[in-house]
């Protein structure tokens, strides 16, 4: 046998339920989103890989290249011209890129921030070859010929930000490498 509610009672059953469902609702909702927004498992067996970058040692190689006339001949006049052909001559082969082109960022290379001996400097406009980060040098075809010069002098301070570098190697080695 049911009682009849009175109307204020019949109110506040609704209300309660309402509730009630809101709340199942808001919890259904919350684990749901919950679950979707979960952090991906790691899987730490198989570390990411990146792509392989120049090593110091090859790009040591790449100065050495620099330096080495028989190689230069030939090698073209203008800066862009003659950075290809060396890393070319050292093994180092890349899509031909003008200076403006690489300092817009290709895809045989990326940029770092620290440069080591065999990475590019590029300006709009030029690029070379670091020598010796340590003390700012690098290679390039310069007003007089092919030669060194140091990238922190003001004549190229001029011409912009410098950005630098790394060659990503064609065949990528197995090495899990760390981003700079």
């Amino acid at each position: 046998m049911s009682y009849p509610q009175s109307p204020g009672q019949n109110s506040r059953t609704i209300a309660v339920h309402g509730k009630c469902v809101f709340a199942l609702v808001f919890c259904a909702l919350t684990c749901s989103w919950a679950q979707k927004n979960q952090p991906l498992r790691a899987d730490f067996a198989s570390p990411v890989r990146h792509p392989a970058l120049l090593s110091k040692a090859e790009g040591l190689t790449l100065v050495a290249a620099a330096r080495d006339r028989h190689l230069r001949r030939g090698a073209g006049t203008d800066c862009s011209h003659l950075v290809h052909s060396i890393y070319e001559h050292a093994g180092f082969s890349y899509p031909y890129a003008d200076s403006s082109d690489l300092y817009r960022g290709s895809a045989s290379f990326v940029r770092v921030k620290h440069p080591q001996p065999g990475d590019l400097v590029v300006w709009r406009g030029h690029v070379g070859i670091i020598v010796d980060p340590e003390r700012h040098t690098f290679f390039s075809a310069l007003s007089h010929g092919p030669g060194s010069d140091r990238y922190d002098a003001r004549y190229w301070k001029r011409r912009g930000p410098a950005r630098f570098f790394r060659y990503i190697e064609a065949e990528p080695s197995s090495a899990v490498l760390q981003p700079e």
